[in-house]
């Protein structure tokens, strides 16, 4: 049997050397057959067409030559004029014999040297094959433009043109008796010009080029100008042939003086001819030059609106970002460039702007400035066009910023064009680096390419949330991530002013260390020793490293983690190691003591010091090894009071295992799980550990939270209304051990995700977790509170901070802290800083009613901060109005951070974070580092920002050097900021200024008496208006009837009076709350109507030097290393047992 796999099939028809010889015979006895398309294309005329025509190279190259052919015939005239002479004849041999050179006479006109002209044969034959080519060019393209009227061909003016110019040399052909006769061949120059417009389209065409309107208008006008010169030149020259016999020289001069309108008149036409041609000229020449000037400034004008090029010259040899926006406002513009350019290696960097929007007045005027001018470009046009991507040469951009429209009303179609813009970058320049600016979290996957995101919403909320348990967050990260020289508030008379101006000026850098000053010397020791002696040592903040083979930050890894010499240090300083110079100081022992505030038995010497910081490092106190007693600051033993005082246990260089294990940082919360108390078993309320089941959009980093161990059904969520669950209707029902953190929103946007999730995290103790009321405008979707039912103690109410029930229904009364998100509806408006006017005012209303609330609120501009809890005749607000003007005067990109609801953390502007995302084009590494210390990303051994407060039994630290070494040596935290509370100097702020006129004259009068006066005042008043008007008349009637004293008293007695009446109004406003919660049966013991910190400031002192004082009721920023990163392996199974039953399979969706 023949096997069958073995047969080999013999060759198709097209292998076979046979039929590649005689051809494939097998198609012709088929029933196919063979259809040939385009045949139109095929015949003799369209062939020509495409050709001379269609093609663009081969246009061009036909273009370019009829071009060639014009200057030739225009240099053949120029050649026949020098060699010919008037004096000899004019070649009229045959036709007039008798004809003889005769001189000029003023009556009578000798036509023949105008009419006839000395011409050899040799130039008379290229002038011939000149035109007999370019009369058959003229002929075919005729032919071949054709479309049905002959007329419409033979009247254009180029082809007239080619008549006379063309057919006179033919016809010599045939007649040889007219070879000498003069043929205008100077207007060939005319047809030069119309050629070389021509070529020009070809040429973008064929290098597919955009067409520049304003090169071809300048070429047009340019053109005219030198074919209406070359025409009056030989015109007048030839005419001037029966007259002055001028040459082209002199010809030349008459032109170019004439239509200079200089007129010297020491060459003038003699003949009327020449005469009646000069005045031709002129007229045509005030009228066509007039247009085309016109033309070309209205191209300009248009050019000045679009922007124009980038050329490729300067994208080779300069380097340029490109600014990709849907509008661009005037605040964006100057936020942009001044932190771009606040960079020294930035300085020679050109900044594109691409916008589809035209430039508007202010812009404008900003970019006329001459430190502006030469460094900005705009461009008028849009990303997804390649060819305005190819203006802006985006392929050899250093980087792409693109931004959102923050202020559309549809958020969500601003960030669909923000991905469409962000694609077609990378499609058309994929080697760009791009910075993009989202703007919901759910939209971020689909830009996951860029280099840089930032999601406005996602930082919004996360600041937002630990504002509430870290006081004043926003204004950290906002001064960290702004440019500053600390150099704001130095000429204030006020202390705190300085202080907080000069510690703004911190901001965060990166060295390797091994090629670092600051940390070179602790190569082989702990993190912890290494930030604590830095920061002795140069008043430098160590918070986090980097390993070379590792692209995660580490913020703060603990005693633990041993520095290494390729490791890179992330510190917090005035300025980088680079630009720092460093001086040796030797100081002795007794200047050391008596100028230090403690002293202790030994002291470690100063090395150096930073001579740009002006700070000078003090000493810690070098003890014996002490055991820390855990993670709080604890007073010494009774025992040492009496003699000497105990001092701190110093930093070891390597981490002690048995220290460790003493400074377990998750040891309070694991007692918390393994033994709850007996509240925890009444109300059965035990959370676990464990990872989100369910998030409610792609993208979002898993965070370690506390979480139930069943899901809260939705009807329990619902805090204003009972189901069959619970019968509680308001806040105060559920009887909450901890103060509420009420949240006002529109909607319940994905990104409010993030605001609960830092609440949360698995590092906040299970006792001190706020409840969280969510006040919604509308409902919240079904997928949103899928996610939230897992979190303990959050609940949700539908209701507006415009009514007053919605706020007392949802605990106002005893909350901690209410969050007021800027409503998405109100960030547009017709007058763009009018955006913020409702929210302003509603807070304000929150502010007078409930003044003991810490109100947090949220802005869409950064300049209507000041209208934050405003008071108008504050004069202490008026003094901070005057600075901020100041500062802003001296160019300083935070001039609004004096205000003090900005101070205080209780105004917030995302529009202050854009400095984020500019500034990691310098430093690629703040967008992870603020997300880590939001708690957006959580690494395994990174810690995170908490706080602690100074108490009275912390007050023998006394300096924040000696807590920088308690808080390392026990705990391993890392301080890096002081967040301050004073009393306000000038606590008379409304009651010097709030007086009219005329009360200010009566109290000039005193009264003797003014001990009864002070305790009539001081008394209790009744909520009644009536006695609070009859009150005031008393006050002002007694003051009319006393003798005149002091002005002291007079001063004193303004003060008295303006109390007087603010105490009563907000009695008033106090009865109102009280009336209210009454009427909505909500007890009113809880409403304190009379306590507010309307006299108080709070300020920020980041990185503080070592010397600084401690005081009262500090609040001090930590940033605390990763408690899991020393749980036993038993203690970390155990809080992973939950995540592994209920969230399996949802770790691998907020993986996706």
């Amino acid at each position: 049997m023949v096997d069958l796999e073995s047969e080999v099939p013999p060759l198709p028809p097209r292998y076979r050397f046979r039929d590649l010889l005689l051809g494939d015979q097998g198609w012709q006895n088929d029933d196919r057959v063979q259809v040939e398309f385009y045949m139109n294309e095929n015949t003799f005329k369209e062939r020509l067409k495409l050709f001379f025509i269609k093609n663009q190279r081969s246009s061009l190259r036909i273009r370019l030559f009829n071009f060639s052919l014009k200057l030739l015939s225009c240099l053949l005239y120029i050649i026949r004029v020098l060699l010919d002479d008037p004096t000899q004849g004019h070649g009229c041999k045959e036709l007039s014999k008798g004809c003889s050179s005769q001189n000029y006479t003023p009556a009578k006109i000798d036509w023949s040297p105008i009419i006839w002209v000395n011409r050899s044969l040799p130039l008379w034959g290229l002038q011939v094959s000149v035109a007999l080519i370019s009369l058959f060019e003229t002929m075919l393209l005729g032919y071949l433009s054709y479309k049905g009227n002959i007329w419409e061909q033979v009247l254009r003016i180029p082809f007239l043109l080619e008549i006379i110019n063309a057919v006179p040399f033919i016809i010599t052909i045939f007649w040889p008796a007219l070879r000498n006769l003069f043929i205008p061949v100077f207007l060939n120059c005319w047809l030069a010009k119309h050629a070389l417009e021509n070529m020009i389209n070809d040429l973008h065409r064929a290098i597919q080029r955009t067409q520049s309107a304003m090169f071809n208008q300048v070429l047009i006008l340019i053109s005219t100008l030198l074919c209406l010169i070359f025409t009056c030149i030989c015109g007048i020259q030839h005419l001037e042939r029966a007259g002055n016999k001028l040459t082209l020289f002199d010809s030349l001069y008459f032109c170019i003086v004439t239509f200079s309108t200089v007129g010297f008149g020491d060459v003038t036409p003699k003949i009327w001819p020449s005469k009646l041609l000069v005045v031709i000229m002129i007229c045509v020449a005030l009228v066509v030059l007039p247009i085309q000037f016109e033309q070309l400034a209205y191209l300009w004008m248009e050019r000045q609106k679009s922007g124009g090029n980038y050329s490729r010259h300067r994208a080779q040899t300069e380097k340029h970002v490109v600014l990709c926006v849907s509008s661009l406002k005037i605040d964006l513009l100057m936020d942009f460039l001044n932190e771009f350019y606040a960079h020294p290696r930035l300085q020679d960097y050109y900044v594109v702007i691409l916008c589809p929007t035209e430039m508007d007045a202010q812009v404008r005027r900003v970019l006329q400035i001459p430190m502006w001018s030469q460094r900005v470009i705009y461009l008028q046009g849009s990303v997804l066009k390649d060819q305005d991507l190819l203006r802006a040469k985006m392929d050899d951009a250093e980087a792409c910023f693109i931004l959102s429209s923050r202020c559309e009303v549809d958020r969500t179609a601003a960030d669909h064009q923000t991905i469409l813009r962000a694609w077609a970058v990378k499609d058309f320049a994929p080697k760009c680096p791009l910075y993009v600016q989202i703007l919901k979290p759910e939209n971020k996957f689909h830009i996951k390419f860029a280099d840089h995101v930032v999601c406005e919403e996602e930082f919004k909320y996360a600041m937002l949330a630990l504002n509430c348990i870290c006081p004043a967050t926003s204004t950290l990260i906002t001064l960290l991530v702004h440019t500053s020289r600390g150099q704001e508030g130095q000429q204030s008379p006020e202390q705190w002013q300085k202080m907080y101006g000069r510690c703004s000026g911190n901001e965060v850098y990166h060295i390797n260390l091994e090629d670092s000053t600051f940390f070179a010397e602790y190569e082989g020791k702990s993190f912890t020793y290494a930030s604590f002696h830095a920061h002795k040592k140069f008043g430098v903040c160590l918070i986090g490293v980097r390993r070379e083979d590792n692209k995660n930050i580490l913020l703060n890894p603990g005693p633990r983690y041993i520095m290494t010499a390729t490791d890179i240090c992330f510190y917090i300083n005035i300025t980088k190691e680079e630009n720092s110079a460093f001086k040796k100081q030797e100081q002795h022992r007794k200047n050391n003591e008596s100028k230090s505030y403690y002293h202790g038995p030994s002291r470690l010497p100063l090395h150096s010091v930073i001579a740009s910081m002006g700070t000078v490092a003090i000493d810690l106190q070098d003890t014996g090894c002490r055991s820390s007693s855990g993670p709080t600051l604890t007073l010494p033993s009774e025992g040492s009071k009496n003699g000497r005082r105990s001092s701190i246990a110093p930093v070891l260089e390597v981490a002690d295992s048995s220290s460790l294990q003493a400074c377990d940082l998750l040891s309070d919360q694991s007692e918390d799980e393994t033994t709850p108390s007996d509240d925890d078993i009444s109300t059965g309320l035990e959370y676990a550990k464990g990872y989100p089941p369910y998030s409610p959009y792609i993208g979002s980093s898993p965070t370690f939270c506390h979480l139930l161990h069943e899901k809260v059904p939705f009807c329990c969520l619902r805090l204003d209304k009972g189901c069959q669950h619970n019968y509680y209707e308001d806040a105060k029902a559920y009887g909450f051990k901890n103060k509420l953190i009420i949240v006002a929103a529109e909607t319940a946007g994905n990104g409010l995700y993030n605001f609960i999730v830092p609440l949360r995290a698995y590092y906040r103790p299970k006792k001190e977790l706020n409840p969280i009321v969510l006040l919604l405008d509308n409902p919240p979707d079904m997928h949103f509170l899928d996610a939230i039912c897992w979190f303990p103690v959050v609940y949700y109410m539908v209701g507006s901070i415009d009514n007053l029930d919605d706020l007392l229904r949802c605990g106002v009364t005893f909350a901690a802290n209410m969050v007021v998100v800027d409503k998405e509806s109100t960030m547009s408006a017709e007058e763009d800083y009018m955006a913020d006017a409702k929210t302003i005012v509603n807070v304000q209303t929150l502010f007078r009613l409930f003044s003991s609330l810490s109100i947090i609120t949220e802005l869409t501009h950064p300049a209507n901060m000041r209208f934050m809890q405003f008071r108008a005749k504050d004069c202490y607000s008026l003094a901070l109005s005057k600075l901020e003007k100041k500062e802003r005067e001296k160019g300083s990109n935070l001039a609004f951070m004096f205000r003090l609801p900005f101070a205080a953390g209780r105004v917030f502007s995302i529009s202050m974070l854009d400095t984020l995302l500019y500034q990691s084009f310098v430093k690629d590494y703040m967008i992870s580092i603020t997300r880590l210390l939001l708690g957006l990303d959580t690494t395994p051994g990174s810690g995170f920002l908490c706080s602690m407060k100074i108490t009275e039994d912390d007050l023998w630290i006394r300096t924040y050097a000696r807590l920088y070494q308690k808080l390392c040596s026990s705990t391993g935290d890392i301080p890096i900021g002081i967040y301050r509370t004073e009393s306000q100097k000038l606590t008379t702020s409304e009651s010097q200024i709030s007086i009219s006129v005329e009360e200010w004259e009566d109290t000039k009068e005193q009264i003797n008496n003014r001990n009864n006066h002070r305790n009539s005042t001081s008394s209790d008043q009744s909520d009644h208006p009536l006695l609070r008007r009859k009150s005031m008349q008393w006050a002002r009637r007694l003051s009319r009837k006393v003798p005149k004293h002091s002005s002291k008293t007079a001063e004193k007695i303004s003060q008295q009076r303006m109390s007087l009446y603010k105490r009563s109004e907000r009695q008033e406003l106090a009865e109102l709350v009280k009336n209210r919660m009454k009427h909505l049966g909500l007890s009113t013991a809880g409403y304190d109507e009379m306590n507010d910190h309307q006299n108080t400031l709070s300020y920020i002192l980041i990185n503080p030097s070592p010397d600084t004082r401690l005081e009262l009721n500090d609040v001090v920023y930590l940033i605390r290393p990763d408690p899991l990163a020393y749980v036993p392996n038993t203690i970390s199974s155990r809080k992973n047992s939950f995540c592994n039953t209920i969230g399996q399979d949802t770790r691998e969706e907020t993986q996706l």
